[in-house]
């Protein structure tokens, strides 16, 4: 069934029903961006579940964001009044997010096969970035701009609560594993949890307030990215520190020298800058002052014993024999092995602890299909400037264990892509809302299935 839109005189159609997301989906995906990114595994100990620890019931090991965000997308389907059609649009519409979803169905079937534990770390890693994906590739310009907004609000107050935090040296809802809380991490937690899951969203989300979030007037975006700038410093985060300002100051410089070479330099943006200059010897004294750069310089001194881990997975891999490591090796004998080679707060690799884990040929189709699915979350924003929270990104996920173990943090990037980039609805093929068909004339993905 098709329904007639504006452009119909013009000869151009509105998108099928079931290729709309309805008012209740809508709803629905907006709150479930807002637990995803303000609920922390600290916050949820408060209330009694236990997200992060390894004690409890099953059930808990899975992000209340996660839950909203299957129900939602099942909802969206039958809401549809075609499930069939609907399903074989986003499937066309999306095949990267599509082939990941597969693949990580797939690990799970053969996780359990091996009785091997985790499924909820995979469910909350890849099925809820990979459903929120699908959810919002019929979202509407105001679903978009409402959302934006959203993702501003939210990461302005975990800003705003990190800073807090540092010069109170009270942390609200600090990382806590199965209740414990590391009393001698001083760093700020914020609404992300861990310190390091705040500074990997933060820079993230720092590129793309850099080189994207157009629609924000010149002072907004200076005044955002100062704050953020200053929040990435008290999450302790070394690498992401280091990545954000390397890039960040060479995008940065490009820029200006385009700008100044084509002559169209923003009278407002250089007052900016040299109201900024001038107050930055102030800000400077100020944070000297509250020992801020004390605490910077003892991050960088001391690692926690970061660099010997990465010495130590190495010599995991030794360990175990060729056979182990393609179709991988006995779970508990790895947990025991980690443990003896002092490390028990990691393998601060994704790759080398899935191989470890899962072996090498699980994790070869992980990587393509996620590699596949980030190149993909890439083409749909706006060409130029993508690419600077994708090389940070990249960057810090292998840094940690990140995407081989439970995170919501891929979820939280592609809300980040997907808002601050947003593409221009007229004339892109690839854009799913009814309003665009009705300004540009294009077919939809899957239409003969309507």
């Amino acid at each position: 069934m098709r329904t007639a839109g504006p452009g119909a005189a013009a000869g151009l159609r509105a998108a099928p029903v079931w290729a709309r997301l309805g008012g209740l989906s809508r709803i629905g995906t907006l709150a479930a961006v807002l637990v995803l990114f303000c609920v922390s595994g600290g916050m949820l100990w408060l209330v009694g579940y236990n997200y992060d620890g390894l004690a409890g019931s099953a059930a808990t090991k899975i992000h209340p964001s996660t839950y909203m965000i299957v129900l939602v997308f099942c909802w969206s389907l039958i809401a549809s009044g075609d499930p069939v059609s609907r399903g074989i649009h986003l499937a066309s519409a999306r095949p990267a997010t599509l082939l990941m979803l597969v693949v990580t169905i797939a690990v799970i079937v053969v996780t359990l096969l091996r009785g091997g534990a985790g499924i909820g770390g995979l469910v909350d890693t890849y099925v809820a970035a990979c459903l929120l994906v699908f959810l919002l590739a019929d979202a509407d310009d105001e679903t978009m701009a409402t959302l934006t907004t959203l993702l501003h609000v939210v990461m302005t107050l975990n800003a705003l609560l990190a800073l807090a935090e540092f010069v109170t040296q009270i942390r609200l809802f600090p990382y806590r594993f199965d209740g414990i809380a590391f009393e001698t991490d001083t760093r700020s937690a914020a609404l992300h949890g861990h310190p390091l899951a705040n500074a990997m969203i933060t820079a993230c989300y720092l590129m793309a307030l850099i080189s994207g979030a157009r629609p924000l007037s010149p002072s907004v975006r200076g005044t955002l990215i100062a704050l953020q700038s200053a929040a990435l410093v008290v999450f302790g985060g070394r690498t992401a520190l280091l990545a954000s300002l390397a890039l960040g100051l060479c995008y940065g410089i490009v820029v200006l020298f385009a700008s100044l070479r084509r002559g169209r330099v923003s009278l407002v943006g250089a007052a900016i800058g040299c109201l900024l200059a001038a107050l930055l010897p102030v800000a400077i004294g100020g944070l000297a002052a509250l020992g801020f750069f004390d605490d910077l310089a003892a991050r960088f001194i001391s690692d926690g014993g970061s660099a010997n881990a990465r010495k130590e997975m190495l010599d995991l891999l030794g360990m175990f024999s060729l056979g182990d490591l393609v179709f991988g090796p006995d779970n508990e004998l790895v947990d025991t092995l980690r443990r003896v080679n002092g490390l028990e707060w990691g393998i601060e690799n994704p790759f080398i602890r899935m191989i470890l884990y899962q072996g090498a040929i699980v994790t070869a189709l992980v990587t393509v299909a996620f590699g596949l699915f980030m190149y993909e979350l890439a083409r749909l924003g706006r060409a130029g400037g993508v690419w600077l929270p994708m090389v940070v990104w990249i960057i810090l996920l292998n840094g940690s264990e990140s995407i081989a173990t439970k995170t919501t943090l891929p979820a939280k990037f592609a809300i980040v892509v997907l808002c601050l980039y947003r593409p221009e609805r007229q004339g892109r093929t690839n854009t799913l809302s009814p309003a665009s068909s009705a300004r540009a004339p294009r077919s939809w993905p899957g239409r003969a299935a309507g």
